[in-house]
């Protein structure tokens, strides 16, 4: 086996491209969620799909958050000790849009929160984590979080798959 320049993480391993990665991806069917957190003067919210429960005993969950995303940025701040995690509902797709870039008017997000943290009304479960373990991952960083509150409704989740937001049923 061969390797490239080495990195800070080791010999560089051949692999697949970014792009390739993405689209093979793209064909696992996930949940829509919407991160939130606040310094305290400013809530932000960004949508994700890279979630997932990582413990039962003790409740932990985890997130993917891309080096380049201003979550990223209030998320590594040592003040903010928490965050919330939204699992949006089929009716929130123009939330998801709004949180991914491509905001839409900011009074049509239905904020509310839970002791100072902002969290997204109508979503399919909310929780609220405080930050346990922060964990760089290329050019991504894993933010595991263990859950202090969560709440849920029976409604139907948005769902992203191949790239397009898809319903049940």
């Amino acid at each position: 086996m061969t390797s490239r320049e080495p990195t800070a993480t080791g010999p560089q391993q051949p692999g697949v491209t970014p792009l390739e990665f993405r689209q093979t991806l793209g064909r696992f069917a996930s949940g829509v969620t919407v991160i939130t957190a606040s310094d305290g003067e400013t809530r932000r919210g960004m949508t994700a799909s890279a979630f997932v429960s990582v413990s039962l005993t003790p409740p932990l969950i985890l997130v993917s958050v891309d080096h380049r995303a201003s979550m990223y940025a209030l998320l590594g701040e040592e003040r903010v000790t928490h965050f919330g995690v939204n699992v949006l509902s089929a009716a929130q797709r123009h939330l998801s849009d709004h949180f991914a870039g491509r905001p839409g008017p900011e009074e049509s997000v239905p904020w509310f929160t839970h002791e100072g943290l902002p969290l997204i009304g109508g979503s399919v479960a909310q929780l609220v984590c405080r930050k346990h373990e922060v964990i760089p991952a290329g050019d991504h960083t894993l933010f595991l979080g263990y859950v202090e509150y969560s709440r849920y409704t029976d409604d139907d989740p948005l769902l992203y798959f191949r790239g397009q937001y898809h319903e049940l049923g």
